[in-house]
């Protein structure tokens, strides 16, 4: 059986069938983390497929049924946990999983009031490993991380259509999907999905295109820092470093009043989107298409500064192995930019690299402020002093489930330069 012919077989299929045997695994001790690594397992019974139910036993201190998943042999992660307890997940199951994410967003956070944008399923942290949905107006778009949330997303998100009142749908496999999963999936889209909707945002307006490569289509869980760079803006002289769409630079200049505002990226079709959102708000922004590296070191020989430059790179470290490079780039944009901050002006600077800690991305942060340069004389220029104010997250709705602290992925520092 095909990748193409697994999904079609398996799609619809959200919960076991009551009553049907369902093969087991079993590991040594019960983890209330939802990823059980392949090396983990003891032993297999019941041959299943991938993206099959499996039981899952601990045979310490004695054999035990602790939970469900989900199971991909090609995988790492070869189970991924979704009840615990021994409960049965059963269409109620999902219903309780979904009708409390909605109510985090809804009656807690009270999204509605403030945007038709936000996420509604943050993977682990909502109950769903390896899944995320976003909503845009009447679409939701999903990414999917693993097999299994894959060949069930269409089953979740009809479900979230009724509880919502949403029309439409994309499920799009994570750019790692293949690597990590061992299948190589299309993106599937609902009848008479749009190409493109236009959202709101704290005044602003935003164009998002699906099936772009970029997370949903667009970066929610940067909301409030758009907002609070809008509370800042007023008459400054704004950079947006990796611009992508344009969300901060956008922000800056119609909800902020920035007097001028430069976006950078090296992607050209995420400008061209960028370009449009200018048109829609009708505000004036300065598009460059370049390296930010490249665009920095420019600027600084042509003594350039800005009141406030904002850097928020795309994932610098995907793996373990990537750590030590990553940071390192980490460290020489951030050297850069602080450079290009006027005295006394604003910096934020933002990773979401989830291997990359808190306090090492704040250390990496001190470092290259520290450190200091050259101007185009070749004349030592001295490090800065950086003053955070204020350290963030991402927006509230991306929670932290604390038994899985990857979900707390977005670090991003407020600071002033001196």
């Amino acid at each position: 059986m095909d990748s193409h012919e697994s999904h079609r077989s398996r799609k619809q299929i959200l919960s076991p069938i009551a009553g049907a045997p369902i093969p087991s695994v079993r590991i040594q001790r019960a983890t209330l983390h939802p990823n059980i690594f392949r090396k983990r397992l003891l032993s297999i019974d019941g041959n299943p497929g991938p993206g099959d139910w499996v039981a899952i036993y601990c045979t310490e201190p004695e054999s035990v049924l602790f939970a469900y998943g989900i199971y991909n042999p090609k995988a790492e992660v070869a189970v991924r946990i979704y009840s615990w307890n021994a409960r049965f997940p059963d269409d109620a199951f999902w219903d309780e999983q979904l009708d409390d994410a909605i109510s985090l967003r809804h009656k807690v956070l009270s999204l509605p009031e403030q945007t038709d944008a936000y996420r509604i399923v943050h993977g682990e942290a909502d109950g769903f490993p390896g899944l995320v949905i976003d909503r845009y107006g009447d679409c939701l778009s999903a990414e999917a991380f693993s097999l299994g949330m894959y060949q069930r997303a269409d089953g979740i998100l009809s479900r979230l259509h009724q509880k919502l009142g949403t029309q439409h749908h994309l499920i799009a496999p994570s750019p790692q999907f293949g690597s990590q999963e061992g299948s190589t999936l299309p993106e599937i889209r609902s009848d008479g999905c749009p190409e493109s909707i236009t959202i709101h945002e704290h005044g602003v307006k935003y164009k998002i295109h699906f099936g772009t490569g970029h997370k949903t289509g667009f970066f929610c869980d940067q909301r409030d820092n758009r907002r609070t760079l809008a509370e800042h803006s007023a008459g400054a002289r704004v950079l947006d470093l990796c611009c992508y769409s344009g969300g901060f630079a956008i922000a800056a200049a119609k909800a902020g009043n920035a007097a001028e505002v430069t976006a950078v990226d090296l992607d050209e079709k995420a400008l061209a989107i960028a370009k449009k959102n200018a048109a829609i708000n009708q505000v004036r922004v300065k598009l460059v298409h370049a390296d930010a590296f490249a665009y920095m070191r420019d600027m600084l020989r042509n003594g350039k500064t800005y009141d406030i430059v904002v850097l928020d790179p795309p994932k610098l470290i995907r793996s373990r192995t990537e750590l030590e490079e990553g940071q390192k780039k980490h460290f020489d944009l951030n050297r850069l930019a602080i450079q290009l901050v006027e005295r006394g002006g604003l910096l934020l600077t933002c990773s979401c690299a989830g291997l990359l800690s808190a306090e090492a991305f704040q250390s990496t942060v001190q470092s290259a402020a520290r450190s200091g340069g050259y101007d185009e004389h070749g004349k030592r220029i001295p490090g800065r002093t950086v003053q955070v104010f204020e350290s963030r997250g991402a927006a509230p709705d991306h929670p932290v489930a604390l038994h899985c602290p990857e979900t707390g992925y977005l670090k991003a520092l407020w600071a002033r330069v001196r």
